[in-house]
């Protein structure tokens, strides 16, 4: 078959067509990726949008809802005084239950959309670190603002907290048992998590130094739900305390759980079970149980009750560290973005420069070589008649 002159002229002028068009196509695919790497602001005018990573479902749930109160009211506040340079910020909250099988994937997807200027999250140290090599290869910032695990922002400079760590957490609560509540031997669980594995070498190095006896040391898995027979190995051991390296809901069920095997001591737990749903699960058994906390809202500092009276104002109730952290974690990215701008890069250069920052948990702070917040304050607490209240030595 023979194609006339005319046809082939036809052909060949479609085709370089084509060919043009995919050059052009081929040329933004090039530049969207770069954009996203480097620092795509998600337009100028449109919305800042920070990426959340977290659980709301699961086991750890609750503090995933605390974590929103705090985001919503900083949202109020900021966007009511028109945003940060004129643009408004938003969210986006992926649920991970806080389990690091499930965070590369959400930290991929973050990476991958170039509208998510910084990430928030997630809840577990664990969860975190596990996805935490992915936003530094991109260059994506992720503050972690429950992250109080000691290597956490080891990963890089992309990797920023927060919250204090548990090198400054564990040995504060030892002293609290040891010291303020005079206790010497003790029988010590703790999640056989990383994060709960060096929260307690922490915590029995202080413990030990301020001259305790450790009397038992037991691990135990986060799905367990029967502790009966760790809590009976401690009430055999004698202890004068229990102490609790759990979250909230694993420790609410050992707190019950230690009167059916008559373990009638004191119980002291690290700052995680201060929480709500801790009191909510353990009702009475978790009475005249210790704790310490970096946000208490009977603080009377003014930026503590400043927080305190709007976050009543809009819930009908108390914030707790969990809403604190993730309030400032928000309000922290604003003051850096409408500072440096709101690029990847920018976000993270900004981080490093910012000479000090205006925070609920520490006052005003700034960010030491480490990458965490300085100088972090601690207040002990017990609960008493069934809320969390300021103890006094």
């Amino acid at each position: 078959m023979k194609i006339g002159k005319s046809a082939v002229i036809h052909i060949r002028t479609a085709t370089a067509a084509f060919i043009v068009l995919a050059l052009l196509l081929a040329a933004c695919g090039r530049g969207a990726p770069s954009e996203s790497k480097s620092g795509g602001k998600g337009g100028d005018d449109g919305p800042i949008v920070i990426g959340v990573t977290g659980p709301l479902t699961g086991d750890n749930a609750e503090y995933g809802k605390q974590w929103r109160k705090g985001f919503d009211l900083a949202l109020d506040e900021i966007n009511g005084a028109g945003g940060v340079n004129g643009r408004p910020i938003e969210y986006v909250f992926e649920d991970t239950q806080s389990d690091p099988k499930q965070t590369p994937a959400v930290a991929q997807k973050f990476v991958a959309d170039p509208k998510i200027a910084a990430v928030l999250g997630d809840f577990s140290s664990p969860a975190s670190m596990a996805a935490s090599p992915i936003y530094q290869r991109a260059g994506l910032v992720q503050l972690g603002i429950t992250n109080s695990h000691p290597n956490f922002t080891d990963t890089g400079d992309y990797i920023w907290s927060n919250t204090s760590n548990q090198r400054d957490d564990a040995p504060y609560l030892a002293q609290l048992a040891v010291q303020d509540l005079e206790k010497k031997r003790l029988a010590v669980l703790y999640q056989n998590t990383d994060w709960g594995k060096t929260t307690v070498e922490l915590f029995i190095g202080k413990a030990e130094e301020l001259g305790a006896e450790i009397v038992v040391k037991e691990a135990y898995l986060t799905s367990e739900k029967d502790f009966r027979p760790i809590l009976t190995k401690a009430r055999d051991a004698n202890p004068d305390a229990l102490i609790l390296i759990s979250y909230y809901n694993d420790g609410a069920l050992i707190a019950q759980q230690r009167q059916s095997v008559g373990l009638d001591v004191t119980v002291v737990g690290i700052g995680s079970v201060y929480s709500p749903q801790f009191i909510r699960l353990g009702g009475e058994a978790v009475e005249g149980v210790y704790t310490a906390t970096r946000f208490y809202p009977g603080d009377p500092r003014e930026e503590v009750q400043r927080f305190v009276k709007a976050y009543q104002e809009k819930y009908g109730e108390d914030p707790d560290s969990f809403s604190a952290v993730a309030y400032d974690g928000i309000k922290i990215l604003a003051q850096v973005i409408g500072k440096y701008g709101s690029g990847r890069k920018e976000i993270r250069d900004g981080l490093e420069a910012i000479g000090e920052l205006e925070t609920v948990l520490y006052g005003k702070a700034a960010f030491g070589p480490d990458r965490r917040l300085q100088n972090p304050r601690f207040l002990p607490l017990v609960v008493r008649d069934g809320k969390f209240t300021l103890w006094q030595p």
